[in-house]
């Protein structure tokens, strides 16, 4: 079982945290009984973060509870952090220019949807962001559990269908690439980044256990059959930045030493895995095919390469933006560049919100990873998922996938509840 505690740093663990300004501020002892609201709180958050692996259906059984967490998150006492202002705002700004472009494409039901979906992922985002912000050890411990068990049952489910191990286990694949319970391979794999590096930043600083490694080897399957080449990038990056925050931040040389042969033999034996897989026929063959750098589709004539200058041109000639579906619609396909979309969607205003938010989240997640804290764990394995996407996101559209938002506004919480920590021992030593 998961706890507050394995994913704390050395000198911070439950039994041994300091009466200073982290505990006072920021944790909650695990031998003492949460208050009703705060169990209410947690049961909602484990809750909403399970049903996440349930995207097929829409509006999902994860929405829905989102509502409930907003609600039971503000009864809790949900405090806004001032440094919340900042993704606030910028989000506010980026929906604001969103649903101004909405004039340019009137009466069109699927554009007025499309602009709701982007308000709705900017409010959970910054749902997650308050939840964390306050009591953020036992609140991460909780989310972790639920996205680990969310992308567990995914990657079980892509498994099960891409070797059809049972009648109908056909419907979690697509174009015979796992999906779980996705629409999108291409969604499914960035899912299942997060939990992964959850578990392996754990098993870098802390203990290698059966039931982890188990867990992490699922996962990493499920991933793999997704054959999607943004996924594997996307975990590339993520697992390379956890490994360089976690042996630069080690507190002592036998910690970075332990990280850095870690690394290397797992590096080794995953090569080996992954070679001995890849001797299956089926799974040889589809990787290989996947695993080019250019695809078919990427070049030529309505290629992504040529409708990403083709959009372009399409951002300079329209500064109040195009509106949702436009540019498909005129030219065929998406421009598959979120930067892009950010542009010919939300107008300039809103293109360059969505890129300052990118930009001072991406400041806030490394700043934030590099600082001390109970909570320093988390905040590598979001920072490197976090990277992962935003470089993705030059070859995809990520501005509706609700695991972008849920790093985005973890990131900020966990940032506030280090600005919240650090006044706090501050204080404390004032007065003392």
């Amino acid at each position: 079982m998961i706890t507050a505690g394995d994913m704390a740093p050395r000198g911070f663990a439950p039994g041994v945290i300091p009466a200073s300004g982290w505990a006072s501020a920021t944790y909650t002892a695990p031998h003492v009984k949460s208050p009703f609201r705060e169990r209410l709180l947690t049961t909602v958050l484990f809750a909403a973060v399970l049903a996440s692996c349930v995207a097929f259906i829409e509006p999902s059984p994860h929405d829905a509870l989102m509502g409930v967490l907003a609600i039971v998150a503000l009864a809790a006492g949900a405090r806004f952090h001032r440094i919340l202002i900042v993704p606030f705002a910028l989000l506010v700004i980026w929906n604001f220019f969103g649903l101004l472009t909405l004039l340019n494409v009137p009466d069109q039901k699927e554009t007025v949807q499309y602009a709701a979906t982007s308000v709705y992922l900017a409010i959970a985002a910054l749902i997650f962001a308050l939840v964390v912000a306050d009591k953020t050890m036992p609140r991460m411990a909780t989310l972790e559990v639920a996205y680990v068990m969310a992308a567990v049952i995914s990657a079980i489910c892509g498994i099960a269908g891409y070797f059809h191990l049972f009648p109908g286990a056909g419907m979690f694949t697509l174009y015979d690439r796992a999906m779980g319970m996705f629409k999108d391979p291409n969604v499914y794999g960035p899912f299942l980044i997060l939990p992964l590096l959850f578990l392996l930043q754990r098993m870098l600083v802390k203990r290698i256990d059966i039931v982890g490694l188990g867990l992490a080897g699922v996962i990493m399957f499920g991933l793999l059959l997704g054959f999607s080449r943004g996924s594997w990038f996307v975990f590339a990056v993520g697992l390379t930045v956890t490994i360089i925050l976690d042996f630069f931040t080690a507190p002592t040389a036998r910690i970075r030493l332990r990280i850095l042969g870690l690394s290397i033999a797992g590096m080794a034996a995953l090569a080996v895995l992954l070679v001995l897989l890849l001797t299956m026929t089926s799974l040889g063959n589809m990787f290989t095919q996947r695993a080019q750098l250019i695809q078919s589709y990427d070049v030529g004539t309505g290629g992504r390469f040529v409708l990403q200058q083709l959009a372009i041109g399409s951002v300079l000639e329209y500064p109040n933006g195009m509106g949702p579906f436009e540019f498909s619609r005129v030219f065929g396909l998406q421009q598959h560049n979120v930067y892009l979309q950010s542009f010919l969607v939300y107008g300039w205003g809103g293109g360059f919100a969505y890129v300052l938010l990118v930009l001072s989240t991406t400041w806030i997640a490394f700043a934030n990873a590099i600082k001390r804290t109970p909570w320093q764990g988390y905040a590598i394995a979001t920072a490197g998922t976090w990277l992962g996407l935003v470089l993705e996101g030059f070859i995809i559209d990520t501005d509706h996938w609700r695991t972008f938002f849920l790093v985005l506004g973890l990131i900020w919480g966990l940032a506030a509840a280090t600005r919240a920590g650090a006044a706090a021992q501050v204080g404390r030593r004032t007065i003392t």
